[in-house]
Parts: C-alpha cells; sequence; structure tokens
C-alpha cells in the first residue's frame, strides 16, 4: 500500500513537474511572440498615429549627457572619442540645422582637468551658460570617485571652463534643477565609494554658493535617495520630492533649509525608471512593475492617482514632453542589466496622453537604448534619441542615435507623407510674466504650447515642463498669455510652438522668460 501511494505521488510529482515546466515554456513563448509582435516595424500608413525613427546615425563620442543650448544647438559628452568612459578629454556641440553628418559637429577639447563623466548640468537662465556641477575621479587607479568641480560652458567662446572653486561636497550622479528665483539647486550625488551627499547646494549667478544643512537627511539625497534624485518645486515655492522607496517629503530651500515627511506614499520605484513634470504641479512617475502614477502637487497635499498601467518595467527609458503637451518614453528594457541583445531590450517607444490617461504605441527604434541613453525634444518637434553604453555593465557602446519623429508630423491620411508646417513669423526675443506678448503666424493657430529646454541624463530631463499658453486673436497678430508665475514657469530658455487647426507645430522659437523683459 505504502508502495503504490509511493509511486502515485511521484507519478502525481513527476506530472506536476512537467505541467509546470511545459506551462513556463509556453508562456515564455507566448511572452517571447507577443515583445516580438509589439516591437515590430511601423508602416508608413501607421506615422501618423506611431511616429517613425530616421536612420542611425553616427555621433562623435557617446552622448551620455545632452542639453539644448540656448540657439538650438545640442551639447553633448560622455566618452572619449573611441566610446570609452570618461569626458576628461572632449565634448560635442551639434548644429541640427546643418544635418545629421558628422560636419555638423564640432569636437572640442575639455581643457578642465575634471572628468564630467555623470555629472549635472543645466543651462543658467541669466547668462545662457551651462553650468557642469561635479563628475567622476580616478584615485588608485579606480574609477568611479567622485569630484567636486564646477565647470560652465560657455556658448559665446565656445570653450569649457574651470569656476576656479569646488562645491563644499564632491558630487557624482546629483540632480540640478532652475529655481522660480533664478537660482540653480544641487541635490544628491555620492561623495566616494561609500558615502554620499545629503546636503543641498545652490548657486546663484550673482552672489555664489551656499548650503542647505537643514534639509541633511539621507532618505531624502542621501544614501537611501543619492542618484540622481527626483524634485520638482511646488507652486508654493518648497520643494517637492518623491524617492525611490516611495516616500515623499517636502524641502525647504530658504534660510538654512529643511524637510517635512509628507504622509503620503507610492509603490517603490527605481533610479532608472523615468519621473517627469508633464504639466505645472503634475507629475507622471513610472514605478516598478509598470505602474505609473499620476501625481498633482498644486494643493499643499499632494492629489495622487494611479495612471494607466504601462509595460511592465521601462529600466534606463527616458520620459520627454512633447510639443503637443503629450509624454514619449523610449529606450529601456524589462530587467535593469539587460545587455540588449535578447527579447527584454525595449526598442518600441510609447506616448502617453494626459488628456485621456491612455498609452498608444510608438515606432520601434532600430538600436536598444539603455544605460547612458538619453532622449530630448528639440526646437523642430523631433525628439534626439541615442547613446548607450560606455562603462555600463551590459550595454552595447552606441556612437551613435536615432532621432524620433512624432505622429503630430505627418499627414493625417495614412499617406505617410510629412504635413505642412505653420511657421512663427514674428515673436519677442524675451517675455515676462503674466504679460501678453505679440506672436505672428503663416497660418491660423489653435494653440500655442511653451516647453522648457531640457537637459537629459540617466532617465530623467531637467527641468523640462510644458505649459499650455491662452491668447487672443487680434487680425493677424496673436495676443498671447505668458505664464503667470515664475513657481509655475522657472526664468529661462524655453521653445514656443504654434500648432495649427490640424494639431501640427510649427518649428519652435526659442524665446527667453526672465525680468530682462520687464
Amino acid at each position: 500500500m505504502g508502495a503504490l501511494m509511493g509511486a502515485k505521488w511521484g507519478q502525481w510529482v513527476k506530472g506536476l513537474v512537467r505541467a509546470t515546466v511545459g506551462g513556463a515554456v509556453l508562456g515564455g513563448l507566448v511572452f517571447g511572440g507577443w515583445w516580438q509582435w509589439r516591437n515590430r516595424d511601423v508602416s508608413p500608413a501607421e506615422f501618423h498615429l506611431r511616429g517613425k525613427f530616421g536612420p542611425v546615425v553616427a555621433w562623435p563620442i557617446i552622448p551620455i549627457q545632452v542639453a539644448v543650448l540656448s540657439d538650438g544647438r545640442i551639447l553633448a559628452y560622455g566618452s572619449d572619442s573611441l566610446g570609452r568612459q570618461g569626458a576628461n578629454e572632449v565634448f560635442d556641440v551639434w548644429d541640427p540645422s546643418k544635418g545629421t553628418g558628422l560636419d555638423a559637429h564640432l569636437v572640442l577639447p575639455n581643457g578642465t582637468g575634471t572628468d564630467i563623466f555623470c555629472n549635472g548640468q543645466i543651462i543658467i537662465p541669466s547668462t545662457g551658460q551651462v553650468l557642469l556641477v561635479g563628475g567622476d575621479r580616478t584615485v588608485n587607479g579606480v574609477r568611479n570617485w567622485s569630484s567636486p568641480d564646477i565647470n560652465f560652458y560657455d556658448i559665446k567662446t565656445g570653450t569649457m571652463k574651470s569656476a576656479g572653486r569646488t562645491m563644499e561636497r564632491p558630487r557624482w550622479y546629483p540632480t540640478v534643477m532652475t529655481l522660480a528665483n533664478g537660482e540653480v539647486l544641487i541635490l544628491g550625488g555620492r561623495l566616494d565609494l561609500e558615502h554620499y551627499a545629503p546636503i543641498p547646494e545652490i548657486y546663484n549667478p550673482q552672489t555664489g554658493w551656499r548650503t542647505l544643512p537643514g534639509a541633511d537627511k539621507a532618505e531624502l539625497f542621501g544614501a537611501q535617495n543619492w542618484n540622481y534624485p527626483r524634485a520638482w518645486q511646488t507652486p508654493r515655492g518648497d520643494i517637492f520630492s518623491l524617492n525611490r522607496l516611495g516616500d515623499m517629503y517636502s524641502v525647504k530651500v530658504d534660510g538654512e533649509g529643511g524637510f517635512t515627511k509628507l504622509p503620503h506614499k507610492v509603490f517603490r520605484g527605481h533610479s532608472y525608471l523615468p519621473s517627469l513634470m508633464y504639466a505645472p504641479g503634475k507629475i507622471l512617475s513610472m514605478r516598478l512593475g509598470g505602474i505609473t502614477y499620476n501625481i498633482d502637487i498644486n494643493q499643499p497635499e499632494p492629489v495622487i492617482q494611479r495612471a494607466a498601467w504601462s509595460v511592465p518595467a521601462r529600466f534606463n527609458a527616458t520620459a520627454t514632453v512633447m510639443a503637443d503637451g503629450k509624454v514619449y518614453v523610449s529606450g529601456g528594457s524589462l530587467r535593469n542589466d539587460d545587455n540588449g541583445t535578447g527579447i527584454l531590450s525595449n526598442r518600441l517607444s510609447e506616448i502617453w496622453d494626459p488628456a485621456i490617461d491612455k498609452w498608444q504605441p510608438g515606432a520601434v527604434a532600430a538600436k536598444a537604448r539603455l544605460y547612458h541613453s538619453v532622449a530630448l525634444l528639440m526646437q523642430d518637434g523631433t525628439v534626439l534619441t541615442g547613446a548607450g553604453g560606455a562603462g555600463a555593465k551590459n550595454a552595447d557602446d552606441n556612437l551613435d542615435a536615432e532621432i524620433y519623429y512624432p505622429p503630430y508630423l505627418f499627414k493625417a491620411d495614412g499617406s505617410g507623407q510629412f504635413a505642412s508646417r505653420p511657421a512663427i513669423t514674428a515673436v519677442p526675443d524675451f517675455i515676462y510674466w503674466d504679460k501678453a506678448f505679440p506672436v505672428k503666424t503663416s497660418a491660423p493657430v489653435g494653440r500655442f504650447t511653451l516647453i522648457k529646454m531640457g537637459s537629459a541624463t540617466h532617465s530623467q530631463v531637467y527641468d523640462q515642463r510644458f505649459i499650455e499658453l491662452g491668447f487672443k486673436q487680434n487680425g493677424d497678430t496673436y495676443e498671447v498669455s505668458a505664464p503667470i508665475n515664475p513657481l509655475v514657469a522657472p526664468p529661462g530658455y524655453y521653445f514656443l510652438f504654434a500648432v495649427d487647426l490640424q494639431g501640427v507645430p510649427s518649428v519652435a522659437k526659442i524665446i527667453r522668460l526672465d525680468t530682462a523683459a520687464s
């Protein structure tokens, strides 16, 4: 009897194993087939729905960090000319108006003595210079120590130069952001191989640097949240911080600083999952498992809603707000250390429409864009995507880029042809908060949109936000309303798009929002 029961038990176990293994294999085949199907090429008949990628184009370096300059060119750096980790030798300035050939690039020497690999970078609103904070150091032959150096890229001279001083703390992987008063806030980063830099610093172009010792907390910008921490200024002036554990904080930036932990929590995230402010006071945050939140910080207490479910995860993807206010997500993988060769790499891009809280498939890239990849909205309404690699554990070294052409650039008839675009024929170079300004266009316009010019690296785009502008038509001139105050739209350089009645945007005009316009 015991032997019979043992035999039956053995058969049951074997059957269970076969069923489990078979189910896993079948599930894997189904998943693999679905994943390959969703990464299929897009036909011209779908361009007006999904957009398309241009060809892969060579880049002189791996553009791990990119920023739109005040004249529309793109500053890029992150590797040497062979694609190796380290940015102490050269950097690149690309002029999109000259095309995508290597003759449109200007490769320049980095004479600062700083390896600006994985630092933080942002445009100074009052000068148009790019502030570069921190970077990488090699100590006794070991890389990835932190640098305290401060450098500037001067757009007028085309040179990178030292600020002549250092920060209070060395920083590697810091976040930088523009405040409503024109100062620049620096958050997080690593001090060395084992310690972190939780005390924020602030740069004022007129008075220099100061620290915020009252905001010193590991959960804010230290051991729990040091890697390019996510933070945004609220309409009340404090800083809303969302860490990778799902905790939320309010941070004071006046005086010596301070913080308050908020009684709210969302699902756990990751340093390489994107979060962005897609509209004034509204944040889209992608978390683990494809869970996505829409967080409204316009009120003293954040209002948190579950947004539409995305793919299971997009580690190392980048989220970019586009000319029409939709959010474009490109690159990444289901696994943080995917090497780009298997089915886990996510070459399919996606578009989130905040008006209806819905994701739709975008175009499919030719190459996997994983760790150290970037995406950035450009002046013509396209999105630059590229890079990946340069010291990354399992990502290919990509000395190249692909330009994404969003659906709004195509005719809606399914022909796959580009649509005719309106043009802005006259606009001021400067605008000021809460004041109307005149704009002339070549065709009737249904919308004016304003987008802060971005600076991208490591799954985030510093400072980006989208603002819908009100307007009134007066003959052939539109009186367009500027943002109400700098807490809605910080000072700096913006893309102004005119969108025609068919939803096609113009090439943007670059305007500066600042007190210089008053």
